[in-house]
This record gives structure tokens, sequence and C-alpha cells, in this order.
């Protein structure tokens, strides 16, 4: 049997989810800045410190590392935080 759906709790679902994707996008943003910060430090310092690094890693390779790092801790901790509100959410609904 189809269930008829209001438009009130399609309204209160999207706004939910919105709501959801923003505490991860929130989440995300902080997790990419300590996480460059933290990776940053040690990446130009070993690449001062290292002859090896000092010899292979140009500028551009040390900002890569760092970037890589902060992209996958935004995505890691956007996604964990949009599932647990949304799991959250669904609790409360059920």
């Amino acid at each position: 049997m189809a269930k008829s759906v209001s438009l009130a709790s399609m309204d209160q679902k999207l706004a939910m989810a919105k709501r959801c994707s923003h505490e991860g996008v929130i989440a995300g943003a902080k997790a990419a800045v300590i996480t460059s910060i933290a990776t940053a430090i040690p990446a130009y310092a070993y690449g001062k410190m290292s002859p090896w690094a000092r010899t292979y890693l140009n500028p551009t390779a040390k900002a890569l590392i760092v970037s890589t790092a902060a992209g996958m801790a935004y995505f890691v901790v956007a996604d964990k935080t949009v599932l647990k509100t949304a799991r959250q959410n669904s609790f409360k609904q059920a």
C-alpha cells in the first residue's frame, strides 16, 4: 500500500537533512584546519633537517602532503558526523 506523505513532513525531513549536512561541513572544516597545522609543521621541519627530503621534496610535494591529509580528514570527519546526526534523528522519529 502506498503511504501518503504530507508536505509538512517532507519539509521537516528536508530541514533535518540540511542541518545534518551543515553540521558535517562545520566538523569537517575544523578537522581539516587542525590536520593542516599538524601535518605542515613536521613536513616543513623534515624538509629543512633531512638531506634526503631537502633533495627530493620540493615545496609542491610538501604542499601536496599537507593538502592530501587535510582533504582526507575533512571527508572522513564530515561523513562520520552526517551519519551520526542522521542516526540520532532517525531514532527520534521512530
